[in-house]
């Protein structure tokens, strides 16, 4: 999908407000959900081993460990293929890679079901990995072609909704499924899981390529007045922002804040998806049934909260201390959530706060690298941050099996976790105002 600047056509647009109204009320209606059920499912199959794993370690005989490390080597197959994958998404279109992503995730994620050793679990987690990179980065891409800054906090929330609420649903789901299916035709609870929530994504990987538009000039249900307001509002923000390289990806300090802050939010959703069916079993929940009902509190509450932050962001042209303050609420619930170990209803509300707080901080956070990069430099800045961020992904599994192997408890590494929060809300403030703030 070509970057080059929009030709923008000489018509007095500038006071038509109703046009512009319905402009982006149609392709929020028609992008936003349909993006954001693809997220929905994406997150899904990544977290799913969160709940599989109340069956799937005694079936296999596996150790937190091996748990830990095969969950987390999703992340390092994710963070090798970031950038490449979002710059042959640049390169082919985005309906075609985004397709072609979802389809082969969903072949693995269902592949999971027949793993028996370590290695197999390993690689296929990795594979996982792989086949997964560049959606995030590139569904961000993509909405960048049809909606200008100031309109990009509340429709990245619209699209990042589906990640609460693939826990806020699914979390429920799998527990069903997880004790319902137990037995069925020879099956574990836990195989079934991965094959029936496999599914939906190869479905959608189909409807993506069908549904989604290829170009501007391709969305044939906007009017030709519409389409001129668009591209208008596109080449007004391109031309505010010079053209730039793709060494400069790599190079902006502000890549590597945005990176780090989405590493802080990843950091404690991973925590709360993979450990908190744990954390619940060990305080006294009862069945997968209970526990996955409980999880849907927390996923519950960061479904409102990234709505409300995204729409307040946009309303008052505020990013940073829409990042900083929520940041800084799940820091404050992770900390907190390690002295109270034995007490589900603790657990609950604890990280119902810090999963809510995390939730709020990252739509905005995906708002910020198109307010300073454009071009081949976007695709590669936000895949790279993307990169970055999923290094929390990958300590958030790996670290707490080996610690939890060891000390029996998550205690010390979630408090460890909230001291990266903590720092993640003092770069939120040092951003630049002027730059950020669109």
């Amino acid at each position: 999908m070509s970057t080059s600047p929009l030709n923008i056509p000489s018509c007095d647009l500038e006071d038509d407000a109703p046009t512009g109204r319905s402009l982006y009320r149609k392709l929020t209606w028609r992008l936003a959900p349909f993006l954001g059920l693809c997220f929905f499912a994406a997150f899904l199959d990544r977290v799913n081993v969160g709940i599989a794993k109340l069956q799937m370690l005694d079936s296999l005989g596996f150790s937190e460990t091996v748990y830990g490390l095969g969950a987390g080597l999703f992340f390092v197959g994710y963070i090798l293929f970031e950038v490449p994958s979002n710059l042959i998404l640049e390169k082919v279109g985005a309906r075609f890679w985004i397709a072609r992503i979802m389809v082969t995730w969903g072949v693995l994620s269902g592949l999971t079901m027949f793993v028996k050793t370590p290695g197999q679990f390993y690689l296929v987690r990795f594979l996982l990995g792989v086949a997964e990179a560049g959606f995030l980065p590139g569904a961000l891409l993509y909405l960048t072609y049809w909606f200008p800054d100031a309109r990009r906090g509340r429709i990245v929330a619209l699209f990042m909704v589906g990640l609460p609420l693939s826990s806020l649903i699914g979390a429920p789901l799998s527990g069903w499924i997880l004790s319902i299916f137990d037995g069925v035709h020879g099956l574990r609870g836990w195989q079934w899981l991965f094959g029936l929530e496999a599914m939906p994504s190869v479905l959608l990987g189909v409807l993506v390529y069908i549904f989604l538009p290829k170009t501007h000039q391709g969305a044939r249900f906007l009017s030709a007045t519409e389409l001129a307001r668009l591209k208008r509002d596109i080449g007004i923000d391109r031309e505010e922002k010079k053209e730039h390289r793709l060494a400069q990806a790599f190079a902006n300090p502000k890549v590597w804040v945005v990176g780090y802050l989405d590493l802080c939010v990843l950091l404690c959703f991973y925590s709360i998806s993979f450990w908190m069916p744990t954390m619940l079993r060990d305080a006294g929940a009862r069945n997968a049934i209970e526990i996955g009902a409980l999880m849907a509190i927390p996923n519950g509450l960061a479904v409102v909260m990234v709505l409300l932050t995204g729409i307040s962001s946009d309303r008052f042209r505020e990013r940073r201390w829409h990042v900083a303050v929520p940041l800084l609420c799940s820091a404050f619930g992770l900390i907190a959530s390690a002295f109270f170990p034995g007490s589900v209803a603790a657990i609950v509300i604890l990280l119902s706060m810090a999963n809510a707080g995390a939730a709020a901080a990252m739509p905005v956070i995906w708002a910020l690298p198109s307010t300073f990069l454009r071009g081949t430099a976007a695709a590669a800045g936000i895949a790279f941050a993307c990169s970055i961020a999923n290094l929390g992904g990958f300590a958030s599994t790996y670290f707490l099996g080996w610690l939890k192997d060891r000390t029996h408890s998550v205690g010390a590494g979630v408090i460890t976790f909230g001291v990266c929060l903590l720092l993640g809300c003092v770069l939120a403030l040092a951003m630049p105002k002027r730059v950020v703030n669109r």
